[in-house]
């Protein structure tokens, strides 16, 4: 189940290129145009096994996958961590920085794209956009694409490129901003005793 999931978190972003198709201001302007979000994903692993789920978004610095059955699994962004669960590992969530993941680039709470020198590539097929970011005092963390449609604009997926050539896809289904999301969904401690039925310290 880490391997299944740890390649959401390794990539990290800096670094800008020119292109065609949506500019850096225009995806920067579209991230910052609504707070929460929610969607169906599909992750597609370098292996070629897939898993579904749902995915909650809540700027800043917030965001919750849910796998589907029979995986069950957990991954939650929240207060500068990301959290993996595993229930059937029957342990507590691995915990990692937020700021050394790819998972950064939209959820801070003011995005721009061309101040913070993220990009390393930007272009465009026509009918989609893709800008590709990586880290490059850390390029062992790996590099990740977004890929936007232009019309209207909107997030359709990303890849994760990991340090070893591996690769993995998150498609987005039925993406929809604005919606009320309460503020349990992302706390790791609440995940902790839903998930593993143990009580808070109190």
């Amino acid at each position: 189940m880490r391997l299944l999931l740890l390649p959401i978190l390794l990539a990290a972003l800096s670094l800008p290129t020119q292109a065609a198709g949506l500019s850096l201001d225009e995806i920067s302007a579209y991230l910052n145009s609504f707070k929460t979000a929610r969607a169906g994903f599909t992750q597609i692993n370098d292996d070629g096994s897939t898993s579904t789920g749902t995915l909650y978004i809540k700027r800043p610095g917030r965001m919750r996958f849910e796998y589907d059955p029979p995986q069950k699994a957990l991954v939650l962004a929240s207060a500068g961590t990301v959290a993996i669960f595993d229930p059937k590992s029957n342990q507590s969530a691995e915990q990692y920085p937020l700021k050394r993941t790819p998972l950064s680039l939209i959820l801070k709470r003011r995005v721009d794209l061309k101040r913070a020198k993220m990009i390393v590539d930007h272009r465009s097929d026509g009918r989609t956009t893709t800008i590709i970011a990586q880290d490059p005092a850390h390029p062992e963390y790996g590099r990740i694409e977004l890929v936007f449609g232009t019309d209207p604009v909107r997030l359709q997926k990303w890849i994760i490129h990991d340090d070893a050539g591996g690769r993995t896809t998150v498609i987005l289904q039925g993406m929809k901003t604005g919606v009320q999301l309460s503020a349990s969904l992302f706390s790791i401690v609440q995940a902790e005793e839903e998930l593993f039925r143990r009580p808070r310290d109190r």
